[in-house]
């Protein structure tokens, strides 16, 4: 038992990690200092890299490399260009503009670009020959994921359900994140409906499991502790993917008014709302959910809503205004709160070594 648990899967072998842990790519929720502390602790640390423009993203690869010489991953969203009419623009600011002048801001305009230009930062990943590249939002094509791998990157596609699975491996995926309903953030559905994958993560992971055959797979949402883990690897997941649980840690960049809301979270106070970005994501209910899901017909689509909310969700956050912020979070969130205040990113992934450890040999108990 005690070789088995030192690297329990293929995949915790290849990347030499303390346990079977990787510590999510949450854009606008990770750092180089906290993707470097999660490496550094023995778990595969990830930079949550969609909202950077390829020159910074060369800068945060360059400081996680500064800070940690094990493997790390970067994470994209696949996305097309965004190219808004005025209309759509005009009716979300509509419904936006009444939230902003409540924080002072002025009224909204259109801007001259939504998000990053995905090839240029595709191109830039590329260029930067990173550990392991991790996508979602999309497939890539073959030629693509080809060009990652000889470039050395290991990749990691996302699906919320098997035909995606399916689909990352016919591109030539190594493993899949099996992203199951109870994860918080932004759903990376990209075939068929939202609402048709909704799917649990204890019942995705063997599904993909048994669909993928040789291709790890990687049980994400509604994994907070080392029993989640152990739940995980014993339904034929290689690593479990957690990032709720990396939000309070002392090295996490996101607002304390996040962390404050975080700490008092129920059980049932997350939902899956495409009101702040446009689209679906798993967050906390507040003020700003409730108020722009008022009125649906003037959402924007991603990522034209999101870039429309960022200012005023980044003054909220200044401002320690959680009624105004994307409160991103997973459907056991709450099971955070008995966790110390503060922790280092080291103290959480060594607690969850240990009940891990714990859990797993439970298990061993009940098998023999």
């Amino acid at each position: 038992m005690i070789n088995a648990l030192r690297h329990p899967s293929p995949f915790a072998e290849r990347f030499d990690l303390r346990l079977p842990l990787v510590q999510a790519p949450m854009a606008g929720a990770t750092s180089p200092a906290l993707v470097a502390a999660a490496c550094n602790a023995g778990a595969l640390g990830s930079l949550g890299a969609a909202a950077l423009a390829p020159e910074q993203l060369a800068v945060d690869v360059a400081a996680i490399r500064a800070a940690t010489s094990r493997p790390f991953a970067v994470n994209l969203f696949v996305l097309p260009p965004a190219l808004p009419d005025d209309a759509t623009v005009r009716r979300a600011l509509d419904a936006i503009d009444p939230l902003r002048a409540e924080l002072g801001l002025p009224p909204g305009h259109a801007l001259d670009r939504y998000a990053p230009d995905f090839r240029a930062q595709l191109d830039m990943l590329v260029a930067l020959r990173v550990p392991v590249a991790s996508f979602t939002f999309d497939v890539l094509s073959a030629a693509d994921v080809a060009r990652l791998k000889a470039a050395g990157s290991y990749v990691i596609g996302t699906a919320t359900h098997v035909a995606e699975g399916v689909a990352w491996r016919a591109a030539g995926a190594d493993a899949i994140a099996a992203q199951g309903a109870e994860a918080g953030g932004h759903r990376g559905t990209f075939i068929g409906t939202f609402e048709d994958a909704l799917i649990g993560t204890m019942a995705l992971v063997p599904q993909l499991v048994d669909a993928l055959e040789d291709v790890p797979v990687l049980a994400a949402g509604g994994i907070m502790d080392g029993r989640g883990i152990a739940a995980a690897l014993a339904l034929g997941a290689q690593a479990a993917q957690l990032g709720t649980a990396f939000l309070s840690c002392a090295e996490n960049p996101i607002a304390q008014a996040w962390k404050e809301r975080l700490a008092r979270c129920a059980d049932n106070e997350t939902t899956v709302t495409r009101a702040i970005s446009g689209r679906y994501a798993r967050g906390i209910r507040n003020a700003l959910v409730e108020r722009l899901a008022a009125t649906p017909d003037r959402i924007a689509p991603y990522p034209v809503q999101n870039a429309l909310t960022q200012e005023l969700r980044r003054v909220a956050g200044l401002a320690g205004k959680g009624d105004y912020l994307s409160l991103w979070a997973g459907q056991a969130a709450a099971l955070g709160r008995t966790r110390r205040a503060g922790l280092s990113v080291a103290d959480l992934v060594a607690a969850l070594e240990a009940e891990w450890r714990a859990a797993s040999l439970r298990i061993g108990s009940l098998a023999g």
